[in-house]
């Protein structure tokens, strides 16, 4: 036994991904300042019981803003021109309390699911203002509590030929946006869009993160014009992009270069299970696509990669939970994952996304904010294999939930 100065709180007995044995974790004003064996200290203590400890989930791209809407319209949409349309008229009624209320809904899903960082996008146009901007920084105030929450603003449906939106975009970086983003598909000018966001992320020192070619055509793409920008402005690991479901439809050799491209300008891929598999390949009649990026394939190229939840309960994804737990568990069965692929899988809901954001202090690491979710599992490849339960949370040392395990009555009990 180690003898230390006092601690205000020690975790007993964490399996870490990195011991092979369970350790104990030393926490003083809210970070990690000892990861030892055995720590000999009068403190507070809660034992893990040889249960997994993560530094929790990383959402690296949902949206707070639009989600909870299938009471709101009658869904049997089945495009994403369909989707923006329906998502577009009713934001036009969107309130600041309407969003506040909605969002605080998914946020507290996800922090109950084990998520401690997160990063969402918020819609900015003439359309719904900066309602929704006001209502998700609140959120961000309010729930600091349980969860790092990032806002990145972008225009969902066009930039050059949107009259207003930059303007307003000026306005929320100016006042608290601390990435922006783009969605170039659904501009007349779709490198003019490019262009100008690039800009705007250089003048305000914030990271990119983008939705791009969402269809399943390799014919055409932004993604050159992407790496392009990112060398030439040197914004090499500050860019990512979400959806990219074009390189699902490529053949080896040409995501071969694809994946080389990505990888020689820094730009990370987002891959959001739920909406992709949901909104490609709904025309076919049979062998159906799945339209699904392979991320833990990229990753292994030396691409930072995420798997993220995009949307929860609307037109874009009339399903979700915000577990990213979940998240990661469907991925690797639809991306036909192989058991040696399942810890990668997990990293693709934890340690690669805080790359992705930029986050330096994420980690069970000394010096870092003591972050931790338990799951209820001995090995990290079942963490996916079997979606244990996870029993609690804590930011900054402070517990932020906890699951009661299920309890069976047995007719002999």
């Amino acid at each position: 036994m180690t003898a230390q100065t006092a601690f205000d709180l020690i975790f007993r007995n964490a399996l870490l991904r990195s011991s092979a044995t369970p350790v104990d974790i030393g926490v003083k004003g809210g970070r990690i300042v000892a990861i030892e064996p055995r720590l000999a200290c009068e403190a507070v203590e809660i034992d893990v019981g040889g249960r997994l400890a993560l530094p929790g989930f990383v959402e690296t791209h949902i949206h707070l803003d639009k989600a909870c809407l299938l009471d709101r319209c009658e869904h049997n949409h089945g495009s994403l021109g369909d989707a923006i349309r329906a998502v577009s008229a009713m934001k036009r009624d969107f309130s600041v309390d309407d969003v506040y209320a909605r969002g605080a809904k998914v946020l507290e899903r996800a922090i109950v699911h084990g998520t401690t960082r997160m990063r969402t996008h918020v819609e900015i146009d003439p359309r719904i203002g900066l309602r929704s901007f006001e209502a998700v920084k609140a959120l961000k105030r309010d729930y600091a509590w349980a969860i790092d929450l990032s806002l990145c603003v972008f225009p969902q449906e066009g930039l050059t030929n949107d009259p207003g939106s930059d303007e307003l975009l000026v306005q929320t970086l100016r006042a608290g946006g601390e990435a922006i983003g783009g969605c170039p598909y659904t501009d007349t000018d779709p490198n003019a869009h490019l262009d100008r966001i690039f800009d705007l992320a250089q003048e305000f020192d914030v990271d990119v993160d983008l939705h791009l070619d969402f269809d399943l055509d390799p014919s055409w793409w932004h993604l050159d014009e992407v790496c392009r920008q990112t060398e030439q402005r040197h914004y090499q690991g500050r860019v990512a992009i979400g959806h990219a479901t074009k390189l699902s439809a490529l053949p080896p050799e040409r995501l071969k270069a694809a994946a080389a491209q990505l990888a020689k300008a820094g730009v990370a891929v987002t891959v959001l299970p739920a909406t992709d598999l949901y909104l490609m390949g709904r025309e076919a009649t049979h062998n159906t696509p799945r339209g699904l990026t392979l991320a833990h394939k990229l990753a292994g190229d030396g691409i930072v990669c995420s798997v993220a939840t995009n949307n929860v309960l609307n037109p874009f994804t009339p399903f979700g939970d915000a577990s990213l737990l979940r998240m990661a568990n469907f991925y690797a069965n639809v991306a036909h994952a192989s058991v040696s692929d399942f810890d990668t899988c997990l990293d693709l809901v934890t340690e690669l996304p805080a790359r992705l954001m930029n986050l330096n202090d994420y980690g069970i690491k000394l010096g870092n904010p003591a972050d931790l979710v338990v799951l209820d599992t001995q090995d990290s490849r079942f963490a996916i294999a079997e979606l244990p339960d996870i029993v609690m949370g804590f930011k900054s040392g402070r517990q932020t939930f906890e699951r009661q395990r299920p309890t069976l009555f047995s007719p002999r009990s």
